[in-house]
């Protein structure tokens, strides 16, 4: 998904769910800045302090950017949740590991993902978790059927347009598109089709296997367990029975996902702002803005740098407020979601990655 989900959709669930607009803002936020969050090392203070932060992606999420080993440490803890095939924990699916990697809608591994979230709501970074949290959630329809590794089953063929017919202008920009080295891994054969909420497509899967997506269905589904997860959050019970999107929002968000048809996440990005803005939605008018680096981004109030681009060796000056700043807290949140989903999530399921 784009920052038009990630950010714009999640914020409208957060709402809807319940929560007040800083809340629902800093949830938002944090499950976008996974896309964006591409850096990590130290972070070197003028007094001797040092904060260690991890990456969450990869410079502009180029599909293409997958030669070294290392970068699998972002793309299955954070875009490509392993599935199991749907099982529980303890029941292995036929066939090989791979089948345990691949991604599946609303997994068992995903719900657990999300019961551990809530347990853990009363740490300071619970709101940034939660938010990364949803970011890998709704992911597991998106990237359903795909895998964070480098394997065969990511190889796409015969990509089809909504009508299943062969869909021969995307295939001919992937002719052009792909180096030899990068492919197959994640989605990168169907370039962003996964990721765009209002196509209908399809392509055979290098087992052979006609797939036939519906992005739009998915995608509500998507925002409407997202709204459950944030009431269950908000109850502070991870079983509790929770409606759910309100039927009327619900129906805008499906209008809105069908007929926002801008190839430019950013664009549909900017659509679902000024829906926000101009109160389409039963929480009512609300100002919402998305600045990942630069003047008044989490980064910018927390190290005090406008800088697009970080410089090698920067020193940056420490102030007390930095150890409550958004920005550390999302990094903060951001590793204790790797770790457990590392290390103790994923090994109850048989699978060890790294």
């Amino acid at each position: 998904m784009q920052i038009d989900f990630h950010h714009g959709v999640t914020y409208v669930a957060a709402r809807l769910a319940g929560f007040e607009h800083k809340a629902a803002n800093t949830i938002a936020y944090s499950a976008q800045y996974v896309d964006d969050a591409i850096n990590d090392g130290l972070i070197r203070f003028d007094n001797g302090a040092l904060f260690s932060r991890m990456s969450s992606a990869h410079k502009m999420l180029d599909y293409r950017n997958f030669q070294e080993l290392a970068n699998y440490r972002v793309w299955i803890p954070f875009h490509f949740l392993p599935g199991n095939a749907g099982l529980k924990a303890g029941e292995d699916p036929d066939g090989k590991f791979i089948d345990k990697l691949i991604c599946r809608p609303n997994s068992d591994v995903a719900q657990q993902m999300v019961q551990e979230c809530i347990q853990k709501r009363h740490s300071p970074y619970g709101l940034h978790r939660l938010g990364i949290t949803m970011h890998v959630y709704v992911d597991t329809w998106a990237h359903q059927g795909f895998a964070g590794v480098n394997h065969q089953v990511n190889e796409a063929k015969n990509l089809l347009d909504e009508n299943g017919k062969p869909d021969y202008n995307l295939m001919d920009r992937l002719q052009n598109y792909f180096v030899s080295e990068a492919f197959p891994l994640g989605h990168g054969a169907v370039l962003s089709h996964p990721d765009r909420p209002f196509l209908s497509w399809g392509y055979i899967n290098g087992r052979g296997e006609k797939i036939i997506r519906n992005n739009p269905k998915d995608f509500l589904e998507a925002a409407d367990q997202m709204c459950k997860a944030m009431q269950r959050y908000l109850a502070g019970d991870p079983d509790a029975i929770v409606p759910g999107l309100p039927e009327p929002d619900k129906t805008l968000i499906d209008v809105l996902l069908r007929n926002i048809t801008d190839n430019s996440g950013s664009v549909r990005h900017q659509k679902w702002l000024d829906a926000i803005a101009q109160g389409k939605f039963s929480f009512g008018k609300a100002d919402v803005t998305y600045i990942p680096k630069g003047k008044d981004s989490w980064k910018h109030t927390a190290l005090g740098t406008e800088d697009l681009v970080e410089r090698e060796n920067e020193i940056f000056p420490y102030h007390s407020n930095f150890l409550a700043s958004d920005w550390k807290l999302f990094h903060d949140a951001l590793q204790s979601h790797h770790f457990y989903i590392v290390h103790d999530l994923l090994p109850r399921y048989g699978i060890c990655v790294a």
